[in-house]
């Protein structure tokens, strides 16, 4: 199937190149760079026609030809044998040991700056017949296969390394920390995820150095004369009998640049057989489904399987500490319920705080305790942890099956049972690109449930998915958080996926814990307004609790007494003497205030309040206003669908009932009246 066939029906095909002055520029280099092959080909026909061609030289031109043949190949084996790690190091540099690595890659890149006439003379003085390495070998390190084998290493290895090294900068880390935790060691990560991955471009940089290394004069005469390669062959050629002589040698220079070209591309990924299975790309439509299968029903659990649900709910313990490009994490908890959710905006730490807990963060540490288990001083491999990044980082050489496989150390019965559970069966043959968002999603769940883990990560699993479908994988994952038992920790910052997902939250911000605790206890009293807003709790303010009356911005609302702060949430309208005073927290229900029509008034047990409505929108059955109060303040009114309001800019009146009112003491404040704190200090003194 070609590219154009794969294209989305319905999709606009690519523009069509613009004019001006850029196609002319590329077609004239184009027309460079062909003219001389064409001219030759024309020449040399003429020239054979005419019996201009030198005297024919079988023996010599078909040596010169093998000596570079093997020759060149020789020095590609070598120079991919160390520039292919070399490349990967140098992708992978960072922290202090990155610095060295930098200014390593710019030193092996020096050859491919040098002349090549100078590359070969820097050999002589190491290599030469005179060093100690020419006298060790007795002469044989030049003017032999082998000299003519290092010369082209040195002057092709650059081709190769920076190749190779930018091809694994653009592997997404992902996947190799992804694979730690499948268990896979370091070799085997490079092996068979990250050499995979970064395949095209370092096959590329392996072209390259062939060509160049067979191609390559400069440094070969200087090193190794003979055995005359073709390069040098046509240069004596040419010096010995003329331009005549030399066009017989350039034929199969040409010829074998040209097969050696034609099979790159019959083997590059957008002409094999799985470059053209990834031409059919999804991207919201396509071939393969939009919305995900319901779940089906569970077919029979594999022994490894149950091992994971038999383990029970443990729970989690943790004190994380880093310091990363200038953000610092210091987060410590001691988790009650096994499904914990880490809850905060971008930039808090989240992901970090999944890194760590799952061992793939070098740049930091802690302790780790699940259960009676210490995790903290494992690499990832050991940990046991099912880690699902942000972006899924599926391999994008495997199909959905080798994924599976991947992951359950090829138990074809565990990789089966995952496919099913989460409707994979009819996608196990397709590739990553190839699946939707929501399929990529039960792909990278089902790889990291595959591995047996004792500990579960989501990073902000559902976040790149529509609304409908990310309703319906929150209720799968919910399902299989109930079937498997596991540990899990969510990374979000979606309150309601937190709430649904999750027995205890944990709000952070800046790498800080702000609050933790039970979902239901933190949704009832987050202890600041910050903690509230990250929370999506709306009509949540601080105030202050005196006199008689609560004040925050410029709204007075009547107070009766709370009763103690200990009790948990109390109603303005509790009569109750006055025991808390000062710094608090109040909320009320947006469903609870009414939105007063003219000539309404207020209702016995309400305070009416007037302000400016500045927004009013429909949802369905139902209608929300947002209020702006004195302060300035802004109160969200929620009541059905319908009704007569006023318009956006307009003055209104709101009536807030007393006994919906609910307070409780704001985060390092003293609750108790200011007398007894006059007391007490008296006391102290």
């Amino acid at each position: 199937m070609s590219a154009e066939t794969a294209r989305r029906p319905g999709a606009r095909p690519p523009a069509a190149p613009s004019a001006g002055p850029l196609p002319w520029l590329a077609g004239l280099l184009a027309l460079y760079l062909l003219l001389p092959v064409g001219v030759y080909v024309v020449y040399a026909g003429q020239a054979a026609a005419t019996g201009r061609l030198g005297p024919p030289d079988p023996a010599g031109l078909y040596g010169a030809l093998k000596t570079s043949l093997l020759s060149a190949s020789l020095a590609t084996l070598a120079v991919a044998a160390g520039g292919i790690p070399l490349g990967y190091f140098l992708a992978r540099r960072r922290g202090r040991s990155g610095r060295w690595l930098g200014l390593l890659e710019a030193l092996v890149q020096v050859p491919l700056a040098l002349p090549p006439l100078v590359s070969g003379i820097l050999l002589l003085l190491v290599i030469g017949p005179y060093t100690w390495l020419g006298r060790w070998s007795g002469g044989r390190l030049t003017d032999s296969l082998a000299g003519v084998t290092l010369a082209e290493a040195f002057v092709s290895a650059p081709f190769l390394v920076i190749s190779a090294r930018s091809a694994f900068a653009a592997v997404n880390p992902s996947l190799e920390e992804v694979a730690a935790t499948l268990g896979m060691r370091p070799l085997a990560r490079f092996l068979r995820i990250a050499l995979p991955a970064a395949w095209p471009g370092v096959r590329a940089g392996i072209l390259l150095a062939w060509l160049r290394a067979f191609g390559d004069f400069g440094a070969t005469v200087m090193v190794a004369y003979h055995p005359a390669s073709l390069p040098v062959y046509t240069f004596v050629q040419f010096g010995s009998a003329g331009l005549g002589a030399a066009l017989v040698p350039v034929a199969p220079a040409i010829v074998v640049a040209v097969l050696l070209l034609l099979l790159a591309g019959r083997l590059s990924p957008g002409l094999g057989h799985r470059g053209r299975a990834g031409l059919l790309r999804v991207d919201g439509a396509g071939p393969a489904p939009a919305a995900p299968p319901a779940p089906p029903d569970p077919p029979a659990r594999p022994r490894a399987a149950l091992s994971a649900a038999s383990a029970g709910a443990r729970t989690l313990s943790f004190r994380l500490e880093a310091e990363l490009d200038g953000f610092s994490l210091r987060l410590a908890h001691v988790a009650r319920a096994p499904r914990l959710a880490l809850l905060g905006p971008s930039g808090s730490g989240k992901s970090l705080t999944l890194r760590l807990l799952a061992g793939v963060e070098g740049r930091g540490g802690g302790e780790l305790r699940l259960g009676e288990a210490e995790l903290g001083a494992l690499p990832p491999e050991e940990r046991g942890v099912g880690y699902v990044p942000q972006d899924y980082a599926l391999f994008p050489h495997l199909t959905v099956r080798e994924h599976l496989l991947l992951a359950a150390r090829d138990d074809v019965t565990e990789a089966t049972f995952w496919l099913e559970r989460l409707g994979l069966g009819g996608l196990a043959e397709r590739l990553p690109g190839q699946l939707s968002g929501g399929q990529r999603q039960r792909v990278a769940l089902g790889r990291a449930l595959a591995a047996r883990p004792r500990l579960l990560l989501l990073d902000e699993p559902l976040s790149a998915l529509d609304a409908p479908l990310r309703r319906e994988l929150r209720l799968h994952l919910r399902q299989l958080q109930r079937e498997t038992g596991l540990a899990t920790v969510l990374a979000t910052h979606d309150p309601e996926e937190a709430a649904f997902l999750a027995d205890e939250l944990l709000v952070i911000r800046g790498g800080r814990l702000l609050q933790a605790g039970p979902a239901e206890e933190l949704l009832r009293r987050p202890a600041t307004p910050e903690v509230a807003r990250l929370l999506g709790l709306v009509n949540t303010f601080p105030g202050r609790l005196e006199r008689g009356r609560l004040e925050s911005g410029g709204l007075l609302l009547p107070w009766t007494g709370p009763p103690a702060p200990a009790a948990g949430p109390a109603s303005l309208s509790d009569p109750a003497p006055d025991r808390m005073e000062g710094e608090v927290m109040w909320s009320v229900a947006p469903g609870a205030v009414r939105l007063l029509m003219e000539g309404e008034e207020a209702r016995p047990g309400e305070v009416a309040v007037e302000g400016i409505l500045r927004e009013r929108w429909t949802a369905g059955e139902q209608e929300e206003a947002w209020v702006e109060l004195p302060g300035p303040l802004t109160l969200v009114v929620r009541r059905s669908a319908g009704g007569e309001a006023p318009l956006p800019g307009a003055r209104c009146r709101i009536a807030i009932p007393l006994r919906a009112v609910r307070l409780w003491p704001r985060a390092g404040s003293d609750p108790r009246p200011a007398r007894e704190r006059a007391a007490s200090g008296a006391r102290g003194s």
